[in-house]
């Protein structure tokens, strides 16, 4: 089955064929490194990382790049707030970022270019906007004049008007349009700053990408990935300012765009203070869980984070991690299910897919002998594909430490609670309660003289 994904570009799914099938690129928006990563942060993290599995599983060589955005206003703000340079700050949420998603079972892209090792190419390429008449000089900025390039707005299919209010920006008075975005700006003394023919100063944002990807990847790429909120203004102008200063009828062939996450039905955000930080998250949740419920949304649709969908998600894997378990002499060689591969081939149809392992794991719980080795074999194939059930004993020693500090008083109180709902005929409630203790490892067993509760062996495998 050919590979078809979403492209944001066309707004149709259209097979992926690479331009040079032995150098696929693809170049995906990473972060801003002046704090932790949220959940919203780590959905795109996952899904390309997924997209990138299945690209080297087709393709014998793909160069994944993923940057790091480490010089921006944002972390100018918090180098100044708390009285360091902004290199103290970078250094310290760049590791606790590479920990954070290693945790969620993200690889390591290809190449992880940094927007302040390329200032040599980004001044470079400011340099061939203004020559060919797409930027000019105006009091220190330089800036991306938009009427120049007929097909801005393309992308995201807004009209001018909408593209200049959704930038959120005053109009300067040494702009030519207010569209015009900013491709270079002065730094004063307490700010980071670069030598340049315009003086000292830093980047705008847009540029960084810009420069990073043709530096690595080439003029013209195969997929550029990011999160809906950057499809205006900022995939928007990388398009502007790459396909000016190369002269190309095309930036990036394919453009995909993961959905927003949200708490609980409601936008994450700090003013109603459900902001959700993996680092956080990470104390009291396995990252293989968190990366399930990343995965458990189709990645063009909104996600909903709750705890409830938390536990689910452990649930979910211990019953997985424990068919393989009971099939240990299964666990290798093996292709994975083509049931399993055709749903991620069809855009990346994650829900799909984990249906689809999951649809293995009643199979081989059902099976016996060789029959079901073979098949927790497929299993463990296929979940390998999608970032799962490679780690048995990260995952029992993650459970373990779930299980050791249980409540017995708590456990009694939510067992109350289950009965009482069943007595009221509410069932929605007794399973989820039912569910959240199993996802703590807490087995129940209701007979006629009431339900008894035991902690599973092996911390939940």
């Amino acid at each position: 089955m050919p590979l078809t994904l979403h492209n944001t570009l066309t707004r149709r799914k259209e097979e992926f064929v690479p331009q040079d099938p032995e150098r696929v690129t693809m170049y995906a928006c990473g972060p801003t490194v002046y704090n932790y990563a949220h959940i919203g942060n780590a959905r795109p993290a996952v899904i390309f990382d997924l997209l990138h599995r299945l690209l080297e599983r087709r393709y014998p060589n793909v160069i994944y790049a993923r940057n790091i955005t480490d010089v921006d206003d944002k972390i100018n703000a918090a180098a100044h707030e708390q009285g360091i340079e902004i290199g103290v700050i970078t250094k310290r949420f760049t590791e606790a970022y590479h920990a954070d998603m290693a945790a969620l079972g993200v690889g390591k892209p290809t190449v992880e270019p940094r927007a302040t090792d390329h200032m040599a190419e980004i001044i470079a390429m400011i340099e061939t906007l203004i020559e060919r008449g797409h930027a000019y000089a105006a009091e220190g900025h330089v800036l991306f004049d938009v009427t120049t390039f007929d097909d801005y707005g393309a992308l995201s299919r807004r009209d001018r008007r909408e593209m200049v209010a959704g930038a959120r920006v005053e109009v300067a008075p040494y702009k030519k349009n207010p569209g015009d975005f900013v491709l270079w700006k002065p730094s004063d003394a307490t700010q980071p700053g670069w030598d340049s023919p315009w003086g000292r100063g830093r980047p705008g944002w847009h540029i960084e990408c810009s420069a990073m990807s043709a530096a690595h990847l080439g003029e013209v790429i195969d997929i550029h990935a990011g999160g809906q909120d950057l499809v205006f203004p900022h995939h928007e102008n990388e398009v502007a300012q790459s396909r000016c200063c190369h002269g190309r009828d095309a930036f990036a062939r394919f453009w995909l765009h993961n959905g927003f996450v949200t708490v609980e039905k409601r936008k994450m955000s700090k003013s109603l203070g459900n902001t959700q930080i993996v680092h956080d998250l990470l104390e009291d949740w396995p990252g293989e869980a968190m990366r399930y419920l990343l995965l458990s949304a189709h990645y063009r649709q909104p996600l909903d984070w709750s705890e409830s969908a938390l536990v689910q998600a452990v649930t979910t894997l211990d019953r997985l991690y424990r068919t393989l378990a009971e099939s240990e002499a299964s666990a290798t060689g093996a292709d994975p299910d083509p049931a399993v591969l055709d749903a991620l081939d069809d855009d990346l149809n994650t829900p799909a897919a984990l249906a689809e392992l999951n649809r293995l794991s009643r199979e081989t719980a059902h099976a016996e002998g060789a029959e079901r080795a073979r098949k927790a074999a497929v299993l463990k194939a296929s979940g390998e594909v999608l970032g799962l059930l490679q780690d048995p004993d990260g995952w029992r020693a993650a459970r373990s430490d779930a299980v050791s500090d249980v409540d017995g008083e708590e456990i009694e109180r939510l067992i109350a609670e289950r009965n009482a709902a069943r007595k009221a005929r509410d069932f929605a409630t007794a399973d989820r309660i039912r569910d959240e203790l199993d996802a703590r490892g807490i087995e129940l067993e209701d007979g006629p003289d009431g339900t008894r509760w035991q902690v599973r062996a092996g911390g939940g495998t």
